[in-house]
């Protein structure tokens, strides 16, 4: 039984990983603010509660993250798809209490946003960055002490502010007597077929002793996006005469836009709004011509119609499978192009799973 913890926690792209290994675990606690933002800064909040124990402290959080009269929609899908409750989910990272969560966590899952990370300072270490989001997650590490942490972040952050972030962030884990790895993994290399390259850190407790751990080797891909779609997709997904002309003219969308590729590219949160992303071309049905809202057009000398991919259809292309979708569509693309490529960690895990032992 594997005991995981998530910050940053998103959709569950780790949950959903060791279910698919049909490998048992337990969720220790996950945390998510679903991109809602709090008008106090974290001193000014630690101002406040001051006196108060930690979970004093959350509940006043809390309150203040309702305040914000925003729903936590990532949370909302969360709960519709694995075994948690409310004393196991957190708003906000900067307020947990690790210390209270040592030795009971076996593998602890994150990825910071990079824009939260200040390289002000001169000692260029750990104290160096608190108050950022890095910072809580290394003090989580700290405290909580999991035998294993991964990290994941976008392949930007190793030039973000000229390379110094990166540097900083690799110093602040060597200071946590783990044994550290890195390496840049492409979700389009473990059976996705997505253009996906990510920066992953996996750290094993040095009293564990790892010494000789490899990143899952890549292998040759056998799908195609085609393989993940849908036969027959609602009406409403076909585009208008604006949206057909932008996704097909280069000079319009001047690379915001695909269609039909073989391997699709990298989803975003943004994606299939203000058609940027990638959209399917289809011979038009005869349902489709009688439908006004939908543009019969031509491409490549061929009549055609254009649509978006589906919710559902983007979160195959990350790798989920039965994945209940119980928020509005903006929020499902917006939280599937926020995840992790599922194969990736599976592939990551199964590693992992040969130099680690779960009781």
């Amino acid at each position: 039984m594997i005991r995981l913890a998530t910050v940053f926690s998103g959709i569950g792209a780790p949950e959903q990983a060791l279910k698919q290994l049909k490998q048992d675990f337990e969720i220790v606690f996950a945390c998510d603010n679903g991109e809602r933002e709090l008008k106090l800064s974290y001193e000014e909040i630690l101002e406040k509660t001051a006196g108060m124990t930690n979970d004093e402290r959350n509940s006043f959080v809390n309150e203040m993250y309702r305040k914000t009269y925003r729903k936590n929609n990532v949370k909302k899908s969360y709960f519709a798809n694995y075994p948690i409750d409310d004393e196991r989910w957190y708003e906000d990272i900067r307020f947990i209490d690790g210390s209270n969560y040592c030795g009971k966590v076996d593998i602890l899952v994150g990825g910071s946003p990079c824009q939260s990370f200040s390289t002000y300072g001169k000692k260029q270490g750990f104290e160096d960055t608190r108050g950022t989001l890095f910072f809580h997650y290394a003090n989580l590490i700290k405290e909580i002490r999991p035998k294993v942490f991964v990290y994941e972040n976008v392949i930007g952050l190793k030039t973000h502010n000229n390379g110094n972030t990166w540097k900083r962030i690799k110093e602040i884990f060597d200071e946590l007597d783990y044994d550290i790895y890195d390496a840049e993994l492409n979700a389009c290399d473990y059976g996705l077929p997505q253009i996906r390259k990510r920066i992953f850190v996996v750290g094993f407790d040095n009293r564990l002793d790892v010494k000789n751990f490899n990143f899952p080797k890549a292998k040759k891909l056998k799908k195609k996006a085609s393989n993940y779609l849908s036969k027959k997709v609602k009406l409403e997904y076909y585009l208008g005469q604006k949206g057909f002309e932008w996704v097909t003219t280069p000079e319009k969308h001047q690379g915001r836009s695909r269609v039909n590729k073989d391997v699709i590219g990298c989803q975003t949160a943004n994606q299939q709004f203000n058609w940027t992303g990638d959209f399917r071309l289809e011979t038009p049905t005869d349902e489709m011509r009688a439908d006004p809202n939908i543009y019969i057009g031509t491409y490549e000398g061929k009549e055609c119609v254009a649509r978006k991919m589906t919710p559902q259809e983007c979160l195959r292309l990350m790798g989920f499978k039965n994945f209940k979708i119980v928020v509005t569509d903006k929020q499902a693309y917006r939280q599937s192009g926020n995840s992790i490529a599922v194969p990736v960690l599976k592939a990551l895990f199964k590693e992992i799973l040969k130099h680690v032992t779960f009781d």
